[in-house]
């Protein structure tokens, strides 16, 4: 029977398992998306640096690949970057052996892979929101039904009410996500909470997932933000995911690690194996440059992203009915902006696109805990941040009543 030739084909549904149905789409990119093919648009929407790769790290890749090192690694990662990132993580946090490190494939494919090694269909996780979508749409994925707890938003700007947190955390609960620093708020959680969160898992067996990666985009004392890994033994219910995207501008290269319990890694290696095989060859000689020569870059960035957000902070602050506080780390504000964006952030930040040329990220895409906000990645130079602000206030002049 020749497709499409016959009155009697049969015709039968084509559609994702429920849960993949249910999942939600990015409305960051549904706001990019509107803003293709409109000139000059000012996009402050993705979470990356407006600079590129810094040259030792592509010329890295490109040495490595002149080379020919185009071909499967191990599943864990090649031992070269294990090992480095084994002392790189020792300089931050204490103590930690490669045996204990995983390269993977983004640091949102470290994410997966934390939550197929853990999460059974029904497990109950909760989650510290406003948070990156990913982090909460990943446990459904699995099966897994996801609480949240909301910080709070006020004089000093995010906070976490710790109590609201531990009575959460119940008997029965399999996996805590936590994202400090946080995207899209820039809150940082304070060394005694964490103390306190990690006793209150180990009593209950709870498994505390950590995404660290603005961990070295802190502006607070030290050179890297409070971590589990400060606090935790390496064997015990704690998995840290980072990544190289954020402190060395490796956006686009998808890589990251994790540093988690040698008892997971023999299944770790298995899961790797049927997502991804291993992380490619050259991208990973372009990571261990990273971490070998870029201590200097990753304070450079932070250093750029401390001017830039105080920049920000100075510009916003003389828009009259604007809420803007600084934040404590990663490279975002998140803040109230109008009445139109507290009942519809989605439809306000179309329309910033369409009718200001200005890309911001609604709240919404964070999570019903995120509505009426905006999320601004200050990542950029100040001149672009300087027309951005302008921009917001020409829109909001004109749609003044």
């Amino acid at each position: 029977m020749t497709a499409g030739n016959s009155s009697t084909e049969m015709v039968f549904p084509v559609a994702a398992r429920a849960s993949i149905a249910q999942l939600r789409a990015s409305t960051i990119r549904e706001v990019a998306n509107a803003g293709m093919g409109i000139a000059d648009v000012l996009p402050f929407w993705f979470g990356e640096s407006d600079q590129v790769t810094p040259s030792f790290i592509r010329t890295a890749a490109a040495d490595a690949l002149e080379q020919g090192k185009t071909f499967y690694t191990h599943n864990l990662g090649m031992p070269a970057l294990r090992s480095a990132l084994a002392a790189y993580v020792s300089d931050l946090h204490g103590a930690t052996l490669i045996d204990h490190i995983a390269v993977t494939s983004a640091g949102v494919n470290a994410l997966m892979l934390a939550a197929q090694l853990l999460l059974n269909p029904g497990d109950r996780v909760v989650a510290v929101t406003p948070l990156w979508p990913n982090l909460v749409e990943i446990p459904k994925i699995l099966g897994a039904a996801v609480e949240t707890v909301t910080l709070d938003y006020g004089a000093q700007g995010w906070a976490l009410d710790l109590d609201r947190l531990l009575d959460a955390l119940t008997p029965g609960t399999k996996m805590l996500l936590v994202n400090s620093p946080n995207n899209p708020t820039g809150w940082v959680m304070p060394a005694a909470q964490q103390r306190a969160v990690l006793a209150h898992c180990r009593a209950l067996g709870i498994w505390i997932v950590a995404d660290e990666v603005y961990e070295r985009l802190y502006f607070g004392p030290g050179v890297a933000a409070p971590s589990f890994l400060d606090l935790a033994e390496r064997d015990e219910r704690v998995i840290c995911i980072n990544s190289f995207s954020k402190a060395w501008r490796m956006t686009g290269w998808r890589l990251g690690w994790m540093v988690l319990p040698t008892g997971l890694m023999g299944d770790l290696g298995k899961l790797i194996e049927y997502n991804t095989s291993c992380a490619p060859d050259f991208v990973q000689y372009a990571g261990l440059a990273a971490v070998r020569e870029g201590s200097a870059v990753a304070r450079q960035v932070t250093a750029e992203l401390v001017q830039a957000r105080d920049h920000l902070v100075s510009l916003l602050e003389t828009i009259p009915g604007l809420s803007v506080h600084k934040p404590d780390g990663a490279m975002y504000l998140f803040f109230a902006l109008g009445a139109e964006a507290a009942r519809d952030s989605l439809t306000f930040c179309k329309r910033l696109v369409q009718e200001a040329g200005l890309g911001l990220a609604p709240g919404v895409a964070f999570g019903p805990e995120g509505e009426g906000y905006v999320r601004w990645c200050y990542a950029c130079e100040p001149a672009r941040l300087d027309e951005g602000v302008a921009r917001l206030r020409r829109f909001l002049e004109r749609a003044a009543p």
